[in-house]
């Protein structure tokens, strides 16, 4: 693992403990999210380590921009039931990021859940945490009054083509 700043070691020690309190044993399921995707990826890289510090066995993915029936049949399925590679133990966490992790259809899979803000966009609705990650090396969580956003905000829809034109399309 890089050198982490003091900051960014406070806020990955305190969502670490936070998930820990919540779901300390059995087959845990986290998903970080975050737009533009190289924040979340990075934070969650960081916290799977810290995880694994914390004598967690952690198996981690990036899983892309993907839908819902190929998460959880090549992902959560197969983590479920002890079958997916590297992650053999009762005990494992699986540390996921990627894009629409945190849809409405999928968003009770998931034990823990952060979305990674890095500009002025709003935050997820529903997450247990949202970090502010503009400055990488001094994260913060970022508090906001969800009750102010509607369910839809950070829902991300699925890209398609238009068969005639060829341009993409939000389906």
């Amino acid at each position: 693992m890089v050198e982490l700043s003091e900051s960014r070691r406070e806020l990955l020690d305190s969502m670490a403990e936070e998930f820990l309190h919540n779901s300390w044993a059995g087959r845990r399921l986290l998903a970080i999210e975050g737009e533009p995707g190289q924040f979340a990826t990075r934070l969650a890289d960081d916290l799977a380590s810290v995880l694994v510090e914390k004598d967690q066995p952690v198996l981690r993915l990036s899983v892309g921009d993907v839908d819902e029936d190929d998460l959880r049949s090549e992902t959560v399925e197969p983590f479920r039931a002890g079958s997916l590679t590297a992650a053999t133990d009762p005990d494992t966490v699986l540390v996921v990021d990627g894009r629409r992790l945190l849809n409405q259809s999928v968003r009770g899979i998931w034990h823990f859940s952060v979305w990674v803000l890095a500009g002025d966009e709003l935050p997820h609705a529903s997450v247990n945490v949202v970090v502010d990650a503009t400055d990488e090396a001094a994260p913060k969580r970022y508090f906001y009054d969800l009750c102010r956003l509607p369910p839809s905000v950070g829902e991300r829809r699925a890209e398609a083509t238009d068969s005639g034109t060829g341009r993409r399309r939000n389906s």
